[in-house]
């Protein structure tokens, strides 16, 4: 019987990046596939980089999201202070904000955006290997996301997770039996959240996962290149998975 992996992701605020333009930063809904493996990458100690083992990581899973509570939408008008980036042998290079803020008052220049998040969101991630050279077993991406090297945010580094991710391996005949089987221990936690019905569920490949594809889209979420910010299109079916008691 086939293994997944599954953990949960809540907060009081996630951003799941979308395509951008200018200075408008949207969320999706759920979370993107570069932001689960971003988690993965940052329970493991992979540093951003690291470009063979981020691409060997994205090489060799396959990710669906249940959405279990879809949030409230907040939108943020954000000012920010820039120091100048220099050229050349003069470029500068800044390890930390406090360097960034030493600069002379009258150097720093300021950098408007409208950004977007969601509230009190709840999605339910499960992994599977999509090929036989993982670099790593669904355990032990499972204990480090239990006890991560880096700390884990949800899409940006003002959205930690507001409870443990609570990751763990469970057998099933597909995807839908493991979703609809899942449990986590403080759940009671999110009871006010959490929906009863019928939920949402994204998920990538072509194999059967037990719920009908009502849709296709694609979505430019898969990372090739970390350095140059380069992301791939891929195809994310949408499907329901039926439910008849509280999701847990």
């Amino acid at each position: 019987m086939p293994e997944f992996l599954v953990f949960r992701l809540y907060g009081m605020m996630a951003s799941w990046g979308d395509i951008a333009f200018g200075e408008f930063r949207p969320t999706a809904d759920h979370p993107s596939r570069s932001a689960v493996l971003g988690l993965l990458a940052a329970a493991l100690g992979i540093r951003r980089d690291e470009e063979e083992r981020l691409s060997a990581l994205s090489n060799a899973y396959r990710i669906a999201i249940r959405v279990d509570a879809p949030g409230v939408l907040l939108r943020d008008y954000h000012t920010s202070q820039v120091p100048p980036a220099g050229r050349g042998r003069k470029k500068h290079s800044f390890a930390t904000r406090r360097e960034e803020l030493a600069m002379p008052r009258e150097e720093l220049s300021t950098v408007l955006s409208t950004r977007d998040y969601q509230c009190d969101a709840v999605s339910t991630v499960c992994i599977w290997q999509g090929s036989d050279s993982a670099p790593y077993s669904l355990k032990d991406l499972a204990a480090a996301l239990n006890s991560p090297v880096f700390v884990l945010y949800l899409g940006r580094k003002s959205c930690p997770p507001a409870l443990p991710v609570h990751a763990q391996v469970a057998a099933g005949e597909n995807l839908a039996a493991v979703l609809s089987s899942v449990r986590f221990p403080d759940s009671d936690l999110l009871r006010g959240l959490l929906c009863d019905g019928d939920l949402r569920v994204f998920w990538e490949g072509d194999q059967d996962v037990g719920i009908p594809a009502i849709h296709t889209t694609l979505r430019y979420d898969n990372p090739l290149s970390r350095k140059r910010w380069q992301f791939g299109s891929r195809a994310e079916h949408y499907g329901v998975l039926r439910s008849r008691s509280p999701c847990s």
